[in-house]
């Protein structure tokens, strides 16, 4: 493939899927400076093999994502410190017109909470919509792995969930108020 059509495949590619594949780093890594960093990263090695790769580059770029944010994971020991700051109490979505981007924060801010291999399931199968077959191959596990970590994830950010829920409307309201 000569040059000139390769910079254009990549560029057309860029285009049509970079937002995804920007938002997937941004979940695997908890911030928007992190998960640019990530897809760069993530990008370089794909455009140093840009000519052996036949047909579509998602698979690898997306497998590379999730096999250097794993390596990132191992590499910082002290990542759990740094999710203690990120943990403020999560309340529900008000009424109001940031309740989606209420409701998105706190649920990367859940997500967050979870082990690194837990995580990577969750997004790779939930937010990346990949079959359990698609998460393993390109997470390099068995298809048991991703079921197991699945569960234990969900379970995990239904329990975390629970936890953050605020007070029942009942509860919230002092007590003589409630003698009416």
């Amino acid at each position: 493939m000569e040059p000139g059509r390769a910079v254009a495949d990549l560029e057309l590619f860029l285009a049509d899927r970079g937002d995804d594949l920007l938002r997937t780093a941004v979940l695997l890594t908890g911030s928007k400076e992190a998960g640019e960093d990530l897809l760069q990263a993530a990008l370089e090695r794909l455009i140093r093999r840009w000519h052996a790769i036949e047909g579509d580059p998602e698979g690898y770029l997306r497998r590379t994502l999730y096999h250097l944010a794993a390596d990132r994971w191992r590499q910082q020991s002290a990542w759990r410190r740094q999710l203690r700051l990120l943990r403020p109490g999560l309340g529900a979505a008000a009424a109001d017109p940031f309740a989606e981007v209420e409701a998105r924060d706190s649920l990367v801010r859940l997500l967050l909470q979870l082990p690194p291999r837990q995580r990577a399931v969750i997004v790779a199968r939930y937010w990346g919509q990949l079959s359990e077959a698609e998460s393993a191959r390109i997470l390099g596990c068995s298809v048991g792995t991703v079921k197991s970590a699945a569960a234990r994830g969900l379970r995990r950010l239904r329990e975390l969930s629970e936890s953050h829920r605020p007070q029942d409307a009942a509860e919230r309201v002092p007590a003589r108020e409630q003698t009416t």
